[in-house]
């Protein structure tokens, strides 16, 4: 749990972290479509090329982009056994009773944990180089179209921004009352799959408790500050687009032009 890093904001005055933050949150989900369009190995590479130059401009430190796919390497090894063995396309390398493995398959499994990968580390880049008061701003912005249909496009923005801002700290405190049981005695670690989904009914119990605490308070504090929404409501910073969105919107724009020319070019090439 320690490994989660979502949520996190790392500050910093990168070229990343300038940016406007409607004009990140479009380019984030932009590329999430874009890595979902490649076809085969080179349009992929592509993406993961311009994610390593978004990493190294951003100066986030590898170490922290690494932590943040630990926690879902189960994720990534389970989805490259299905493809090993479900896919039969291509030569065969390995036939033994209902066993089967081949080029095809082997392909595949490693396409899809270096896209399930990209996902992982563009998403987290986000929230990586954006504050959560500057997230709220952007998709509350973003959302304000569905203004015309009477929906509350601030309290939506502002569900949405305070559930990722206290997924770290959940992960602390959960961390916390794991280690308080553990000093009790209580055993997490040995024992089977259901012994051991029994034995953290002590941990996740005290966690609801602690999370409905921190939600009342939270309520109460913003209560006590006259918080009322959107509604009359100024901002500390005003948000406008720079030179620096345009480049960013241009950077995307010949990616996915890259992606599209390679899945044309290597149509058949997986």
């Amino acid at each position: 749990m320690s490994n989660v890093t979502i949520g996190q904001f790392f500050p910093g005055n990168s070229v990343i972290h300038r940016m406007d933050p409607r004009m990140k949150l479009v380019l984030t989900f932009i590329y999430i479509i874009v890595i979902f369009v490649c076809k085969n190995f080179w349009a992929l590479g592509v993406m993961v090329l311009s994610l390593l130059l978004v990493i190294i401009i951003s100066k986030i430190p590898m170490k922290v982009i690494m932590k943040s796919i630990k926690p879902i390497l189960i994720i990534i090894i389970f989805t490259a056994i299905l493809n090993i063995f479900y896919v039969d396309s291509g030569e065969m390398l390995l036939h033994w009773k209902f066993i089967k493995i081949t080029t095809g398959g082997i392909n595949t499994a490693v396409f899809m944990i270096v896209r399930i990968t990209a996902l992982v580390v563009a998403s987290s880049m986000l929230t990586y180089t954006t504050s959560p008061t500057l997230i709220t701003d952007g998709i509350e912005r973003l959302l304000s179209p569905l203004k015309f249909m009477k929906n509350s496009v601030h309290t939506i923005a502002m569900m949405m921004t305070i559930a990722l801002r206290f997924i770290p700290t959940l992960v602390d405190e959960f961390d916390k009352i794991t280690n308080a049981q553990k000093a009790r005695g209580a055993d997490l670690e040995t024992g089977t799959l259901i012994e051991r989904a029994k034995a953290l009914i002590p941990v996740l119990v005290p966690l609801f408790i602690t999370s409905f605490r921190r939600a009342y308070e939270l309520a109460f504090a913003m209560e006590c500050r006259c918080y009322h929404g959107a509604e009359g409501r100024t901002r500390m910073k005003i948000m406008k687009y720079t030179k620096l969105d345009v480049f960013g919107a241009a950077f995307i724009f010949i990616t996915t032009s890259g992606v599209i020319a390679l899945n044309i070019l290597f149509e058949h090439v997986i």
